[in-house]
């Protein structure tokens, strides 16, 4: 037992759960972040609390534990508004907040509003921390909540507008940091045996089995496992765009990625199989194109570590609660070897095929305005080996997700799960996360507005992620959308989806970062080679064509 301040215990805490970095908007715990500053814990200040968020959600999924957003009372409330990525990708961010002590309730006090309500929606715990000698446990409680089972954020909202409980007078307490919860997952439930046999029995009983790896696949750490499932049992695999890059993209067996932002040779294969096995996938809207692939009635079997989540959308045949990598390496001990499935595995391979040669002109175009599509070839023909990729939403997870492959076990690809905007701040975690990895940020000029202030912070603190941005100057993909509401281009729509040409190389370089503009397809490869290079942020602006529009998804008739 030591004597210290609630500020002292906090840092301590983070320490001793392996934090490396806080993102935080004043003002909130100030006298911790003076005391993570002496135990080498990096202090991020942003510039809004949604950035704080998303850049706590792209650091928790790289270091592969939770991730630190703060902010004060008024804040609070931003705060959880970017909090819905990381519930809806099941990342760990713990929210620490403060709010305004009780006897200043109900009197119109400065700022006061009653922001918990707002997080029940976003977060699996959500609780007052309301004297110094909560900390102890409530931290622990914090950790634990993040890490177990599904990992989703949490939040503790500490008394005092900016948590100055903490601040109180010294106390006894011990610094105990369970390394059992300093990561995720935190434990690996073994599936049944005797789901594992059954579910055996109907892959061999298959004729046109594939595997749809998801975001559960990823946070389990079972890439490898799935590609020898898979190889033992000569079976397709697609993935969900959480799950992007679990199987080498130009491996035979790989199909791409299924749904809505999706190739659509992997929704062809994934509609036409007589049995699918979900690992790791809640089913939901998106990997299912809105639940029509596959098709309603398809024989499914489904693991997940959440057992609320087994035959939410597809009835299972089969349905195994387990982590991911050790349902698996069962499976793989189970199941009899399968040399090959010529006819199936060889339809598939064909669907893959068809689909590179409809886009290969594309993929290798020299027009200008640059076409996305060789932005993205010129991506991934670049793609470092031990780089981390994050998409944003929209047509940036569609141009990502469909055309930029991943094809080493050292890459990364990171997803945002709905919130535009999300990739640059995440990125900027990322990098926290992973200070000698290089980090990539795809993103459109529409999600890059959303956030341009953090280009200060990232040059602030030295943060040296690169943000390609697909500058086609518009919200192109609502495009069809205004221009059929007003009956026509031509009546008067453009000022709800286009905008202003704007050099973001230019703007970038004046708030302290490097800035390069690309208008020729030639100059992709060297901006990326030159950007990767620099000690710094690196803003690469590529002007493409407003009419490229991101091809949709597939649904079979």
């Amino acid at each position: 037992m030591a004597e210290m301040t609630g500020y002292r215990y906090i840092a301590e805490m983070l320490r001793g759960y392996g934090v490396r970095a806080v993102f935080h908007v004043p003002y909130v715990l100030d006298g911790a972040l003076v005391e993570m500053e002496k135990l080498g814990i990096r202090r991020v200040r942003c510039h809004s609390e949604k950035a704080a968020a998303y850049m706590a959600d792209g650091y928790a999924r790289v270091a592969g534990g939770p991730g630190i957003a703060m902010a004060q009372s008024v804040g609070a409330a931003n705060l959880a508004a970017g909090l819905q990525d990381a519930w809806l990708a099941c990342s760990p961010v713990i929210a620490l907040t403060g709010r305004w002590m009780p006897h200043y309730l109900y009197q119109q006090a400065y700022q006061e509003i009653d922001h918990r309500p707002l997080y029940d929606p976003v977060t699996k715990f959500n609780a007052y921390v309301d004297s110094v000698e909560q900390i102890p446990f409530m931290l622990r409680q914090a950790f634990r909540e993040a890490t177990t089972g599904a990992p989703r954020p949490v939040h503790l909202d500490f008394l005092g507008l900016s948590g100055d409980l903490a601040a109180g007078s010294k106390f006894d307490a011990e610094v105990i940091a369970e390394a059992s919860f300093a990561g995720y997952p935190a434990f690996r439930p073994e599936p049944e045996p005797g789901r594992v046999e059954k579910a055996a029995k109907h892959i061999a009983q298959a004729e046109r089995p594939v595997l749809v790896a998801g975001g559960g696949v990823t946070a389990s750490g079972a890439q490898a496992e799935v590609v020898r499932l898979a190889e033992k049992l000569s079976i397709p695999v697609a993935t969900s765009l959480n799950a992007k890059g679990t199987i080498p993209e130009n491996h035979p067996l790989s199909a791409g990625v299924v749904g809505t932002y999706s190739r659509k040779c992997a929704n062809e294969i994934v509609a036409e199989a007589d049995l699918v096995v979900f690992v790791g996938s809640h089913t939901g809207g998106q990997v299912t194109h809105f639940w029509q692939i596959p098709r309603p009635g398809t024989p499914t079997i489904q693991i997940d570590v959440d057992p609320s989540q087994i035959g939410r959308n597809y009835p299972a045949e089969v349905a195994i609660q387990g982590d991911a990598k050790v349902t698996l390496e069962r499976l793989i001990e189970t199941v009899e070897p399968v040399q090959s499935r010529p006819g199936w595995t060889a339809r598939a391979r064909e669907r893959v095929q068809a689909w590179r040669s409809e886009f290969d002109g594309l993929l290798r175009s020299d027009a200008v305005p640059i076409r996305p599509e060789r932005l993205c070839h010129e991506i991934t023909e670049f793609l470092p080996s031990d780089a981390i990729l994050l998409s944003d939403t929209g047509h940036a997870g569609i141009w990502t997700g469909t055309m930029i492959e991943i094809t080493q076990s050292g890459q990364t690809f990171l997803r945002c799960a709905g919130s535009l905007g999300w990739a640059f701040p995440a990125a900027m975690g990322a990098k926290c996360a992973a200070p000698d990895r290089p980090v990539i940020c795809f993103i459109g000029d529409g999600g890059f507005w959303y956030h341009l202030g953090e280009l200060e912070t990232a040059a602030r603190f030295g943060i040296s992620t690169v943000t390609v941005i697909n500058n086609n100057r518009s919200f192109n993909q609502c495009r069809g959308g205004f221009e059929g509401a007003h009956g026509g281009r031509d009546q008067g729509s453009d000022d709800l989806w286009v905008f202003e040409d704007i050099d973001f190389a230019a703007v970038a370089k004046s708030m302290g970062c490097l800035g390069i503009r690309v208008e020729d397809p030639a100059e992709i490869r060297p901006a990326l080679e030159r950007a990767v290079a620099v000690n710094g942020p690196v803003v690469v602006d590529v002007a493409t064509d407003i009419d490229a529009m991101a091809p949709t998804a597939y649904v079979p008739e």
